[in-house]
């Protein structure tokens, strides 16, 4: 009796560690998402160098929804990051900040053959990119 009941105990700890382990890591590798961007001047096909989009109200509300969709799985939520990924409130808001921003988000970032973070060229147009570091800007401590 005394050996099912371990058997029982120990099968319970084990389901329990599986399904704890699923909460904590139930993101998994989560494809990029697409980001609507109606209510925003196009871009054109060019790609711009410094943010059009700065301080525009609907911008910021789009580039919050692209940012949680996108980038919070890695960067934090409300950009605040756990240590995984740049603390993106400490971006500076200058055209350097946005010329640094738009290549990596673009080209994504690999170190030793690893992806860091993924290309987001040909996922997210231009306006979703520039609408989500037009809401990065507002999170910034980096003035």
């Amino acid at each position: 009796m005394y050996k099912n009941r371990v058997w029982v105990l120990s099968a319970f700890i084990a389901v329990c560690a599986v399904l704890g382990a699923r909460v904590v890591y139930g993101h998994g590798d989560v494809a990029p998402q697409p980001v609507d961007t109606t209510g925003l001047p196009p871009l054109g096909d060019e790609w711009l160098t410094e943010n059009p989009y700065r301080g525009n109200p609907v911008a910021i509300e789009i580039g919050a929804h692209g940012y949680t969709q996108n980038c919070a799985r890695c960067h934090g939520i409300e950009a605040v990051s756990g240590g995984l990924a740049p603390d993106l409130r400490e971006l500076e808001i200058t055209p350097d900040g946005d010329e640094w921003y738009i290549e990596l988000t673009r080209k994504g970032v690999t170190q030793n053959g690893v992806t860091k973070m993924p290309a987001f060229e040909g996922i997210l147009n231009q306006e979703a990119m520039w609408a989500i570091r037009s809401w990065v800007d507002t999170q910034s401590i980096a003035q």
